[in-house]
């Protein structure tokens, strides 16, 4: 590093001003520092140079520095960082020719030094199992201690004579030079230090350990040497470090060994937690007894990694562990846990053996076995949310916490990292509710499957309460929790998870504060025992497109509502609902579903006020013999529009309402009203669909009687088929309004009996009462129309005019009280008058191609008096 300095020159931070020497002189402040300053008449020649921390030497800073070094050599010690000068030989003969060349007197030439920038002490000793520290923050904004000496230049004593006369004049100049160096050497000092403190990335435990298959052999060779060190009864902390890391080369390697053989082989001392028996503290009588507490884990893990040549501490703290207490204080107690932190390769981790071996069952006041892989070399970030150190380096943090930010931070469990769970909100453990809710979120890179537990205090024990203050939705990457309740109060909220598409156990992963000044609404939402509200989180698996229905509660204000579900295969569907006030009768006149081969239509009716949930069920349709799944639930609020119990859907409807697969599969498309409702505001409707296959059809129309719901009047008269080519009509005159169901049946060739198409229901709003329609026979066969009359009563004595179309007839006529042959028109109509008489019927009859010789009836008219 170059610095210029000699004779006239002054040298300042970032800048170096050229003056002559004769002209310059020193002022004093008043605090008697002496500084250069020029006159005014000079002429300065200003030049920049990239320099460190370059500043005046002055004789009494030089004294200063002289006398520090000297007590620093007495005192022992170590050095600082130092700036030393040496001439440079090739600068010094440059400056002297330039000096000789611009006219300057020999002793005002500039000389050129070179300064040297030495660092004294190491800061590892690079020896394994050795540290000559511990972990330390570094401060970048700490100025760098740094001493500096040089020979300094003889001050012209001819220049003092004018500091009073000059002071006042240019003391606002000396301020902002002042100010401006302490800028610069403020930056340059800065940007020196953060060069030196850029380190690599931390390891993760991902990247040192990226698969656990590595140490498969490790894990079962430790595993097995202990039992024979058992069996042996060898208790010595050597000879079962040797035996157990035998064959291991890195230190990674006999650390994992030492961490499986305490995980299995050394069991938590409840009856001496709990203080009924003596606690064992010593490393040879925890693997003695094989029981220890944190600290008989923690020592003996010590002990064993100084045999195996591995640099280990032990790390007294605060924990979140058995017996811990939301919202609980840490603060001037004692510290309740120890456990241990390791260097490998260099770097720092953190380990807990006591919580890697299993848990204690308060209720059962005994210790589980359940190894936790978690807590081996566990990520310094998460394992602050369960422990905290006493002395602050411990934490491995590059940004320590306080306490008071280790109190407040979420009870969090190790299966919640395991399933790579992310916690959106909230970031503390004390939820408090706005507007009586309150909300849990998280995110997740594969299906998990959640659930949930809330319990409030009495007295010392845990109530546990209805799920039904919260709303659980759950997609195939994320969570919410939509918490409400009932009644104003303190409670205790535990999450567990799963991951998806498995039968395991729920696992505990976080717990919550909740606080509810004032409640919402004091109704509760209705049990949910499956999984989570809307689709679940596997509903793709089962064959349904993934969508936002159920995400939210679904409001009502008509008391009606239609949930379709896009579907990717056919699939066979069951609904169930449920209210406080429904029993399962009247809850199955609710629902009414409609399949078909890439939706699922399921129309409900809300007969009553308040929440209900909706299930749905699905199968593969093929697969007759698979069992039904969950694959959504949702949650409907009526809050106006209620269904009266008159006008709900006809019992016993089909799985199958509307045209759908079934009848697909029957070869009949194109159906004129395409859904499963048909409202008709005139009493009547026909209903058209192509049937090219010509299958034979059938018709059934049913009501229930409202005073006896399980009693139908069957209404077939009342259904009339007509075939025109492909085209299927289907005409329907009601008697009077109500709900009705219209079943359609089918029978192809090569089946002997109909089987279920589909159902149809009717709602009729009108006050007209349609007569039935005349009353075929099986004769009355497709292609055959029936232009008029259409109705099946027929006044007495009056004269009707018939016009019919009959395929395949060579004569057709009317008998009543007289008979009167019908006349074929050119367009093959049969048409004519007939008198009805006094009744009690008419009939249409013909002869046909098949049999000329008989006469075969087709239809019956009714005749009736006027009155009637």
């Amino acid at each position: 590093m170059i610095l210029l300095y000699k004779g006239g020159a002054v040298v300042w931070p970032q800048f170096c001003f050229l003056v002559e020497r004769s002209r310059a002189y020193t002022v004093k402040d008043k605090k008697g520092k002496g500084y250069w300053h020029p006159t005014r008449e000079m002429k300065m020649k200003m030049k920049c140079f990239s320099c460190f921390n370059c500043f005046c030497i002055k004789s009494r800073e030089r004294r200063s520095h002289k006398t520090t070094n000297n007590s620093s050599e007495a005192s022992g010690e170590p050095p600082g960082h130092t700036l030393t000068s040496q001439p440079n030989s090739r600068h010094e003969q440059q400056s002297k020719q330039d000096s000789k060349a611009e006219g300057i007197p020999k002793e005002d030439a500039v000389v050129l030094k070179e300064w040297t920038f030495k660092t004294s002490g190491s800061i590892t000793n690079g020896k394994r199992g050795k540290m000559t520290a511990r972990p330390q923050s570094v401060n970048a904004n700490e100025p760098f201690k740094s001493s500096v000496s040089e020979k300094g230049d003889v001050m012209d004593r001819e220049e003092k004579r004018r500091e009073t006369k000059e002071k006042d004049t240019h003391r606002l100049k000396r301020k902002n030079s002042m100010t401006q160096e302490k800028d610069s050497r403020k930056s340059s000092t800065t940007s020196s230090i953060k060069i030196k403190i850029n380190k690599p990335r931390r390891k993760l435990k991902k990247d040192l350990i990226p698969n656990l298959e590595v140490f498969h052999k490790i894990d079962t060779h430790a595993i097995n040497a202990g039992r024979e060190l058992r069996i042996n009864k060898v208790f010595s902390v050597q000879a079962i470090t040797q035996a157990i890391t035998k064959g291991a080369i890195s230190d990674l390697d006999k650390l994992r060994a030492i961490w499986i053989w305490l995980c299995h082989y050394i069991e938590y001392d409840v009856l001496g937690y709990l203080g009924h028996s003596e606690v064992v503290f010593s490393p040879e009588q925890v693997i003695l007894t094989g029981r220890a507490v944190c600290s008989g884990y923690s020592s003996v893990c010590l002990q064993m990694c100084r045999e195996a040549g591995i640099e280990c501490r032990e790390v007294s703290g605060y924990s979140k562990g058995a017996g811990y207490q939301l919202g609980q204080s840490f603060r001037n107690t004692k510290s309740d846990h120890s456990w241990n932190a390791v260097c490998v390769d260099g770097q720092w981790h953190l380990l807990d053996a006591c919580w890697g071996a299993g848990y204690v069952d308060k209720d059962k006041k005994a210790f589980i076995k359940r190894y936790k892989e978690y807590y081996f070399l566990t990520d310094p970030e998460n394992f602050i949310d369960a422990h905290y150190p006493e002395e602050e380096e411990w934490q491995l943090l590059e940004n320590p916490i306080r306490i008071e930010e280790f109190e407040k931070r979420v009870l969090i469990k190790p299966d919640f990292y395991t399933l790579n769970l992310t916690l959106i909100q909230p970031k503390q453990f004390l939820i408090v509710t706005e507007n009586g809710e309150a909300m849990v979120s998280m995110s997740f890179p594969q299906l998990v499957h959640f659930t949930y537990q809330i319990s409030q205090r009495s007295g010392k024990k845990q109530q546990k309460l209805s799920k039904s203050m919260g709303f659980l939705t759950s997609t195939q990457h994320s969570m919410k929790l939509r918490l409400m309740p009932p009644k104003s109060g303190t409670y205790e909220l535990m999450l567990f998870a799963r991951t998806g598409n498995t039968s395991k156990t729920f696992d505990w992963i976080c717990s919550f504060q909740l606080e509810c000044p004032s409640p919402k609404t004091s109704e509760e939402l209705p049990e949910n025992p499956y999984v989570c509200w809307g689709l679940q989180p596997d509903a793709p698996s089962l064959g349904l497109e993934s969508c936002d229905y159920g995400n939210d509660i679904i409001s009502l204000e008509s008391g009606s509502y239609r949930l379709v579900l896009k579907t990717t295969r056919p699939l066979m569907v069951l609904c169930e609902l449920s209210h406080k006030n429904l029993d399962k009768t009247l809850s199955k006149k609710c629902l009414a579903v409609q399949t078909e081969p890439d939706q699922l239509a399921c129309n409900v009716l809300c007969p009553y006020y308040g929440y209900y949930h909706l299930s749905v069920f699905v199968r593969d349709w093929a697969n007759e013999a698979g069992s039904f799944e969950n694959a959504g639930n949702f949650l409907l609020h009526c809050t106006a529009g209620a269904i009266s119990l008159n006008e709900l859907f006809p019992s016993g409807l089909n799985s199958s309402c509307g045209p759908g697969i079934n009848t697909l599969e029957a070869g009949l498309f194109e159906f004129s009203h395409t859904e499963a409702l048909v409202h008709t505001q005139q009493g009547k409707c026909d209903i058209t669909f192509q049937n090219p296959q010509d299958i034979d059809l059938l018709c059934n129309l049913t009501k229930e009687q409202s005073d006896q719901t399980a009693s139908q009047t069957t209404l077939s008269n009342h259904v009339l088929f007509t075939h025109n080519g492909s085209k299927v009509t289907i005409s329907i005159n009601l008697p009077e309004s109500g709900v009705y169901r219209l079943t359609l049946f089918g029978k192809s060739s090569f089946k002997q009996e109909f089987t279920f198409l589909c159902d149809y229901i009717l709602k009729n709003t009108s006050v007209n009462k349609w007569p039935p329609f005349p009353c075929m026979y099986q004769d009355w066969k497709k292609g055959s129309v029936l232009f008029e009359p259409r109705a099946g009563h027929l006044e007495a004595s009056s004269w009707v005019k018939f016009r019919v179309q009959v395929l395949g007839a060579q004569r057709v006529s009317v008998k009543g009280d007289e008979s009167v042959d019908l006349q074929l028109s050119e367009s093959g109509v049969w048409e004519g008058k007939a008198f009805t008489g006094k009744g009690p019927q008419l009939k249409l009859v013909a002869s046909l191609s098949e049999t000329p010789n008989m006469i075969t009836t087709l239809m019956t008219f009714s005749v009736v008096k006027p009155e009637q």
